[in-house]
C-alpha cells in the first residue's frame, strides 16, 4: 500500500542523514498506556449555523449508511472499499476545508494529492451537499482563525472538540474518536505515562503546536501536564519525532494512529 509514502520518505531521508553523522539509529516505540481520550469533528464558523446543518446531516447519513465507518476503516485496518467521490464535480460551487496535511492517516501528501480519512470524508459530504471539494493545507494554528474570517468553509485536521474551540467556533457531529499516546525512544527510562509526569523529572516533550497535545501537556502537573517550560512546539508531528530522534526532547505526545505511521517508518 502507498498509503504512508510521503512519511517513509521522510523518515528514509532522516535515517540516511544521522547515519551520514555517524550517529546509531535509534527505534521508536509507542507506551502501553494512552495519555487521553477526544472525539474528532469539523468546525464551522459560529455564524455559518446553516452550513454547519448541512454538514452533520451529511455526516448523520454517512454514519448510517456505513460510508464513514467503510473510509475510517480504509486508512486504519486497510480494508480496501469500492466508493467514490468528487466524480462530476463542473460548475459546483466550492467547499473550502482548512487542513494541515502532515497527520497521517487523517491528512497526507500521496503523489502531490492530498489523501486519508478527513480527506476522503470532506469529499464525501462535498458530494452530499453536492458541491466541489477544495482542500487548503495550511498550518494547523490558523485553521480556526481561517474558519472564522470566511476564508474557509471549514476545518477538518484530526480536530478534537474542546472547551476553548468551543468558544470560537461550532462543532460538527464527531466521525471518530482518537486517542493521544506518548511516543519514545526503545531504550527510555520513560515507561508510562505516570513516569512522564513525574514533576521531579522535568522530561521535554516535543508536540504539534496548537493540537491538543500541545494544550494539556502546557499545563501544570497537578493538571496532568508537565508545564510550559517542558513543551517544546513544532509545526508538524513529524519534526516532533525527529526532534525525538535526535534527542532534543525525551518523548513526543500526538494521535495514536499518526503515531504508529511514524514508529513504523521509523523502525523499518
Amino acid at each position: 500500500m502507498k498509503k504512508y509514502i510521503a512519511l517513509v520518505l521522510s523518515a528514509i531521508l532522516l535515517l540516511s542523514l544521522l547515519t551520514a553523522c555517524g550517529s546509531k539509529k535509534v527505534n521508536l516505540k509507542i507506551l502501553d498506556t494512552e495519555y487521553t481520550l477526544e472525539d474528532y469533528a469539523i468546525c464551522v464558523a459560529k455564524e455559518n449555523t446553516e452550513l454547519l446543518n448541512k454538514i452533520n446531516t451529511a455526516l448523520d447519513a454517512l454514519i448510517k449508511d456505513g460510508t464513514a465507518k467503510k473510509i475510517v476503516d480504509k486508512y486504519i485496518s486497510g480494508v480496501e472499499h469500492d466508493l467514490t467521490f468528487q466524480q462530476n464535480t463542473e460548475g459546483k460551487a466550492e467547499l473550502v476545508m482548512a487542513t494541515n496535511a502532515y497527520f497521517p492517516p487523517y491528512e497526507y501528501y500521496e503523489g502531490g494529492k492530498i489523501v486519508g480519512i478527513d480527506a476522503e470524508m470532506a469529499a464525501a459530504i462535498a458530494d452530499k451537499l453536492d458541491m466541489k471539494l477544495v482542500i487548503k493545507d495550511i498550518e494547523f494554528g490558523a485553521i480556526i482563525a481561517g474558519v472564522q474570517t470566511g476564508k474557509y468553509h471549514m476545518g477538518m485536521a484530526g480536530m478534537t472538540v474542546t472547551e476553548d474551540r468551543l468558544k470560537e467556533v461550532n462543532f460538527s457531529t464527531s466521525y471518530a474518536t482518537g486517542v493521544q499516546v506518548v511516543i519514545v525512544a526503545e531504550n527510555s527510562k520513560i515507561t508510562s505515562v505516570e513516569e512522564l509526569l513525574d514533576s521531579t523529572k522535568n522530561y521535554k516533550v516535543g508536540v504539534q503546536q496548537d493540537t491538543t497535545g500541545d494544550i494539556y501537556l502546557s499545563s501544570p502537573y497537578e493538571e496532568g501536564g508537565v508545564g510550559e517550560s517542558n513543551v517544546i512546539r513544532y509545526k508538524t508531528g513529524n519534526e516532533a519525532v525527529q526532534a525525538l530522534l535526535t534527542g532534543k526532547v525525551d518523548a513526543v505526545v500526538i494521535d495514536q494512529e499518526p503515531a504508529k505511521s511514524y514508529v513504523a517508518s521509523n523502525n523499518k
